[in-house]
């Protein structure tokens, strides 16, 4: 089991992320498949989501709650540089949705552990799933960069 979400990003970071996710995510109450034909559930829960099968709010929640926890907790061991809440909630939206491992080698891990001041713009390069630009993806990517430069959240 992992730590609660608030270990790795504290009270204002998860604060964000539980404000957001559903947003990114939706919120569907059942099995489905995603744009990419990925069986998701609930607010982008893969790990156990079942097709079609029905899911209530409660459990949405609390499979949110866990996937961002673990997510976090992936994410936080791949940066040894100083971030700032924004930083923190940003990375954890990003890893959820690209995945720990692909967070961990991508461009943008490397520039925040730089201390690169422009590492957050690297985000605005992950707009394409299966090949095509999703508009979705093109709006979660600049809400995650306003997140990350401190500007919303």
């Amino acid at each position: 089991m992992s730590r609660p979400l608030n270990w790795s990003v504290g009270a204002a970071g998860a604060a964000i992320l539980t404000l957001y996710m559903p947003q990114f995510e939706g919120m569907v109450l059942r099995g489905y498949q995603d744009p990419i034909g990925i069986v998701t559930a609930c607010a982008g829960h893969t790990a156990t989501a079942v097709l079609g099968k029905p899911y209530t709010r409660e459990e949405c929640e609390r499979l949110l709650d866990e996937d961002l926890a673990v997510h976090a907790e992936g994410a936080m061991m791949c940066v040894e540089a100083p971030l700032t809440t924004g930083q923190r909630a940003a990375v954890v939206s990003f890893a959820f949705n690209v995945g720990v491992d692909r967070f961990c080698n991508s461009t943008f891990a490397r520039r925040l552990n730089e201390g690169d001041q422009g590492a957050c713009e690297e985000l605005a390069k992950w707009t394409l799933a299966g090949g095509q630009q999703l508009p979705g993806l093109v709006k979660r990517r600049a809400t995650e960069i306003a997140i990350c430069r401190g500007e919303i959240g």
